[in-house]
């Protein structure tokens, strides 16, 4: 264990017992108990002293042991006031369940049946074509290609994905500073990508998924539309930034990539039921069919046809989906023990107005994501940003939640920032310098076009 966990880990078990012998003001029995997990959560999301994992299945048992009806002792403490804020032990539960986690079981099995019949690799040869010649044109066409397949597969898994087809191009070329710009490209690209559509990052499931407990769903659809017109300009404007910094005009680049696709009918018919998933997601308003239902679809689909088995299923990111699982649990104990609006009246939020309030959420979420996973920086933003939206009058509540949760997204500045960034460091072709320059340029730029100009867009648009 790390230095940093092992104070965290004293940290959060200190923290957990303050509000249990401390008397909080102004905030009842339930929500005292409930900041005490809160506060668990941030110290061990934050220093990782446990498994982000297993601090998101914590939370879910500590919600059920300390704040849920038949609590080891009444949350209430006997005040039938307070009845409301104990709910069923079940409704934590039912987190490990819900809708989004469904969704995003179906978008694993996609991610995960699309690398094992090669359709990503396939997908990548025949898009790079078009792009050969100009190292610019095609550092365009990696970061498209990343992006497009980051919105529907794991960032990660996308990343090591365009690692393997590029490393042989990597090698071709001279400049080591044009060589850096390339491999930068595609975590970049990765990031930004998985913003565009509910299944591509996990923040994205931990806002719908909190929106849900408010009684707001947000289709595929509605999401995509939001979110992918701000993540093209994003990808368009880094890959700018990178020509500008790395790729000197007259490079060139020899792409030799060709497609080898799997015939066999098992990959045909995974293809198929790809395909048909992605339209059922696009189409949501026009068939009504719930972009979650349709997530079940290809894991039923793709299970009976015999195209993936056990062995697939074990290999899905469970753990990612435990972690959302406790996002969504956190965000349903601190609205329901009255804890989000002591939070949102413990500080002078009113003072900032609404904008104010989106640009400072959206920038502590960004550096939050900088120096932690960005899953866990959503699970501790996304509940506070919808209790103030409650609070605060004029604030769209779908709004406040998707902008700090795309914000969470941004943070790529380091190499423990996010996943992709290690890959692309440990190809010992990137050095923390150049990242962290990119990474803090796009970030700052985007985070602030994300708070200041993408909520009056979505408003004309009637989005929100």
């Amino acid at each position: 264990m790390k230095p940093v966990q092992k104070v965290g880990l004293v940290l959060g078990i200190a923290a957990f017992f303050v509000p249990f012998i401390v008397d909080i003001p102004n905030l009842d029995a339930p929500g005292e108990r409930m900041l005490a997990i809160f506060l668990l959560a941030i110290v061990f999301w934050v220093t990782e002293a446990v498994p982000l994992t297993a601090t998101a299945v914590l939370v879910i048992l500590l919600e059920v042991l300390l704040v849920a009806q038949g609590a080891l002792w009444d949350p209430t403490g006997g005040n039938p006031e307070l009845i409301e804020a104990a709910l069923p032990a079940s409704t934590y539960f039912a987190a490990l369940a819900n809708p989004v986690i469904i969704l995003f079981l179906g978008g694993f099995m996609i991610a995960d049946g699309a690398e094992k019949y090669g359709l990503d690799k396939n997908i990548t040869a025949v898009m790079l074509k078009p792009f050969a010649g100009s190292a610019r044109s095609t550092v365009l066409g990696l970061m498209l290609i990343t992006g497009i397949l980051s919105a529907f597969m794991s960032n990660t898994a996308t990343t090591a994905t365009m690692f393997a087809v590029v490393i042989p191009i990597l090698s071709s070329i001279k400049d080591p500073k044009a060589r850096a710009g390339v491999a930068l490209a595609i975590p970049l690209a990765a990031n930004v990508g998985g913003i565009a559509t509910p299944v591509g990052t996990p923040p994205n499931a931990i806002a719908i998924g909190a929106l849900s407990t408010q009684g707001i769903d947000v289709s595929f659809a509605h999401w995509t539309m939001m979110a992918a017109p701000f993540a093209i300009v994003i990808l368009v404007a880094s890959w700018m930034l990178i020509c500008l910094l790395f790729i000197p005009r007259g490079q060139t680049i020899d792409l030799e990539v060709e497609a080898d696709w799997n015939m066999t009918n098992k990959a045909k018919i995974f293809y198929a039921v790809a395909a048909l998933t992605i339209i059922l997601w696009m189409t949501e308003p026009v068939h009504g069919i719930s972009s979650n239902t349709v997530g079940f679809i290809p894991v039923a689909l793709l299970l009976c046809l015999r195209v993936m088995d056990g062995e697939d299923v074990k290999k899905l990111d469970w753990p990612v989906l435990w972690l959302v699982s406790g996002g969504i649990a956190l965000g349903t104990g601190v609205g329901a023990t009255g804890l989000d609006a002591w939070l949102v009246n413990s500080i002078g939020w009113h003072a900032l107005g609404g904008v104010g309030v989106i640009v400072v959420l959206c920038m502590v979420g960004l550096g939050f994501a900088n120096v932690m996973s960005h899953s866990a920086a959503a699970n501790l933003l996304v509940p506070l940003a919808i209790s103030l939206s409650v609070a605060l009058p004029g604030t769209n509540t779908m709004m406040i939640a998707v902008v700090v949760a795309i914000a969470t997204s941004l943070g790529m500045s380091l190499p423990i920032s996010t996943p992709p960034n290690a890959i692309a460091y440990s190809t010992g072709m990137v050095s923390v310098k150049n990242m962290a320059i990119v990474g803090v340029i796009v970030g700052i730029v985007a985070t602030l076009l994300l708070a200041l100009a993408m909520p009056p867009l979505w408003n004309i648009m009637g989005l929100v």
